[in-house]
């Protein structure tokens, strides 16, 4: 398995996504959920953003999970599916409820910021191997699956083993580490999100959650660890993202448009095409959900056959969609404008700033300073 996309195999579906979507009450004020008054109710979930996203992009796109047979379950199967997703891949629980969640206003990576799950026994930590369908699993030309399935149950684990052991046929995976360290309540996470990743064919990986998770510091130390991937993205915060490929020689080792590139050390002695773009400015509202925002971008760009400039573009678009407004899920750009963005020249895209609203923006109104 390469780090391209067969078209050929999987013509019908573009992305599959597995894993649990929950009910997100979002806090009416900032402050201590102890001194929150009221929430509002939106969805969340890091395939089902996903999925949300690439659809709303214009890819055809299957969500794959298990919700209970409850209101909530009804809830998020209609507004996933509100976004032009394809649910009939999902599975009603009689016996088991829905995940549910509240969090403050205040950014995670805060010591501020609280989660209050209630997800325990959900329906979703019931998928299991022999309990999803390979027809639904393998129907897209790509796989897109991340770290959090694997915590929560020991099924859901043996599924993502299965998932990530390459088999023939099996569609492009992609995977995001998505480590959450208080889903992982034995320690084991970092070991096996490790384990996990090398059977990827592309995996996404924010250089905090490695340095976290791993002890690892930079996006060669952390290429070092994972060379098993055709391709890896090392997300770096404001600081942009890079990309390593494998086989790619002559795709991205000289690019324009805010990128850096170049030739390192692959991880059978062969060449690693390496390839680095600047995030943009933005005038951030809320940073849940930027992370599966970047991977739909990156994504879709893949699946249109982009060069990885254009794909780390791509990302940090659809990041900065979520990035300016309240919830999880931003609506993303027109491909028009999108790629009109993409091709800016460097200087344009280095000065480049986005704010709330900028996604109905005309050519006219997305300005650089």
């Amino acid at each position: 398995m390469t780090g391209t996309v067969d078209t050929d195999l999987h013509p019908g579906v573009d992305v599959v996504c597995l894993g649990e979507s929950m009910v997100t009450f979002l806090p009416s004020l900032p402050g201590r959920l102890a001194d929150v008054p009221s929430f509002a109710r939106t969805i969340g979930g890091a395939e089902s953003n996903v999925a949300c996203a690439l659809a709303a992009a214009g890819h055809t796109v299957t969500w794959v999970s298990r919700v209970g047979a409850d209101g909530f379950g009804d809830h998020l199967v209609d507004a996933i599916a509100a976004y032009g997703v394809d649910t009939s891949g999902v599975r009603r629980d009689p016996d088991r409820p829905t995940g549910i969640y509240f969090r403050t206003a205040t950014d995670r990576a805060t010591d501020a910021h609280e989660v209050a799950y209630y997800r325990a026994g959900s329906a979703a930590s019931a998928m299991a191997p022999g309990s999803l369908s390979y027809d639904d699993l393998w129907a897209g030309r790509v796989l897109h699956v991340s770290g959090i399935t694997a915590a929560l149950s020991d099924d859901c684990l043996a599924l993502m083993r299965e998932l990530t052991t390459r088999a023939p046929g099996r569609p492009l995976l992609s995977f995001d580490v998505n480590h959450r360290p208080g889903l992982w309540r034995d320690g084991s996470g970092a070991r096996v999100l490790l384990e996990l990743a090398r059977g990827a064919d592309l995996v996404f990986v924010g250089e905090d959650e490695a340095a976290e998770a791993w002890g690892l510091h930079g996006g060669d130390a952390i290429r070092a660890a994972l060379p098993e991937p055709a391709t890896l993205v090392v997300k770096r915060g404001s600081a942009g993202a890079t990309v390593y490929e494998r086989g790619a020689a002559g795709t991205g080792a000289t690019v324009d448009g805010g990128a850096s590139g170049g030739v390192g050390s692959g991880p059978d002695g062969g060449a690693d095409t390496v390839t680095s773009v600047p995030a943009l400015r933005v005038d951030v509202v809320a940073p849940v959900g930027a992370g599966d925002a970047f991977a739909a971008g990156f994504l879709s760009a893949t699946l249109r056959g982009l060069p990885a400039a254009a794909r780390l573009r791509h990302g940090h678009l659809m990041a900065a969609a979520t990035l300016t407004v309240p919830g999880d899920l931003g609506a993303p750009p027109s491909r028009a404008d999108a790629d009109r963005l993409v091709d800016l020249d460097d200087a344009a895209w280095g000065t480049l700033r986005l704010g709330p609203g900028w996604t109905a923006a005309t050519e006219q109104e997305v300005r650089t300073p």
